[in-house]
């Protein structure tokens, strides 16, 4: 039982990110249900969403398969105040009211000021969201107050410097991005040890990309081969001390079926498995794929409608050397826009969480497909 919140069942959790869809777009109940049933009955209870997750309907879907199903005691719930959903102080509280109705429940256990980095953590100050969530709080809507976070250990230490109320941070973590002078998973990881706050872990898997290995890094982990390489990659993140949660964004029940088979009575990776994953880490750099996960934080905005995460895999895939890239690029550029399409008004690169040089990237994109 974790020794901060004691109502956590075991140290992983469902994110609500990435639901099982139907070819229309809408989250598939039956599958979500599923998955939620099998996710109970490994003895696992917390949630995690925001109301940006799949434009609203993560939250409506948690409401319609899991808040009017189950008793309250029986789940964890996390939400988090987005950026793109308030300017001024007093949107916050009619905002995160309206979050309790669309998930379909009187409190949540869990709320974040979400992808905190230097230049939105200006606007939650000035709009006093950290005081106003303490006071959600003391009025019993909230039971822990915490935030997720993507820029500099540097800009965290000052986060929680100035906050020292806040009671966890969720971070990117995984053995890609362990060193990486970007996302610097390390150096974020130590600011919370410093600071004393249970760490929440999102991204593991990295978007799913660290489950589809290029053919010399699946050879390293083939002649070790423990488990599957999505077990890798939550274990590595849910075997440093302090992470009191690895979330796991699960799109189908066999993904779901995976994780629960090594996180239902989890064992932290050997000496053997670490080396493992340093030398799978070098063959991965060596491709020069684009670090993108797939958060499509970056499509919300664009003027012109690119459809940017799937033309990085597309172009990933060339680099691969994966048959069938071009008609992959033009089934994405199909209805939306292509990547020379793009006007470069940056409004993708100053949300991008990975902080990619997205226009930049859009233009090697072109080279190869358009």
């Amino acid at each position: 039982m974790n020794p901060y919140f004691s109502e956590v069942n075991k140290n992983f959790g469902f994110g609500c990110m990435r639901l099982p869809l139907l070819e229309n777009g809408d989250v598939n109940y039956a599958e979500f249900s599923k998955m939620i049933e099998a996710f109970f009955a490994a003895g696992f209870n917390y949630f995690d969403t925001a109301h940006g997750y799949l434009q609203g309907k993560s939250e409506k879907a948690l409401k319609d398969c899991l808040t009017s199903r189950y008793p309250r005691e029986k789940y964890l719930l996390a939400n988090k105040l987005s950026n793109p959903y308030f300017e001024k102080e007093e949107e916050i509280r009619p905002f995160f009211e309206n979050q309790l109705e669309w998930c379909g429940v009187e409190y949540f256990d869990f709320y974040l000021m979400h992808a905190q980095n230097a230049n939105n953590y200006k606007k939650y100050k000035a709009c006093r969201a950290y005081e106003i969530a303490r006071e959600l709080k003391e009025e019993g809507k909230i039971r822990h107050v915490g935030l997720s976070f993507h820029d500099s250990a540097e800009v965290l230490d000052m986060i929680l410097t100035e906050n020292p109320f806040v009671e966890f941070v969720q971070i990117q973590f995984n053995y890609l991005d362990f060193e990486n002078v970007g996302v610097q998973s390390r150096l974020c990881y130590e600011v919370c040890r410093k600071h004393n706050k249970p760490v929440i872990v999102m991204e593991p898997v990295k978007g799913g990309s660290l489950v589809n290995l290029p053919e010399k890094a699946q050879k390293v982990l083939d002649d070790i081969r423990t488990g599957s390489n999505a077990s890798y990659a939550i274990r590595f993140a849910a075997s440093f001390e302090g992470m009191f949660m690895v979330l796991s964004g699960m799109s189908n029940m066999e993904q779901m079926a995976d994780n629960l088979s090594f996180m239902t009575d989890f064992k932290k990776l050997t000496d053997a498995e670490f080396k493992a994953l340093e030398v799978v880490c070098n063959c991965i750099r060596e491709q020069h794929l684009i670090a993108c996960t797939a958060c499509r934080y970056c499509e919300e905005g664009c003027p012109k409608q690119i459809a940017i995460p799937d033309l990085f895999s597309a172009v990933n895939a060339k680099k691969r050397g994966e048959e069938g890239a071009e008609a992959l690029y033009a089934s994405y550029t199909e209805n939306r826009g292509k990547a020379s399409d793009c006007i470069r008004c940056a409004k993708c690169e100053r949300i991008c969480p990975q902080k990619l040089p997205i226009r930049t990237l859009l233009v090697e994109v072109a080279k190869e497909f358009d």
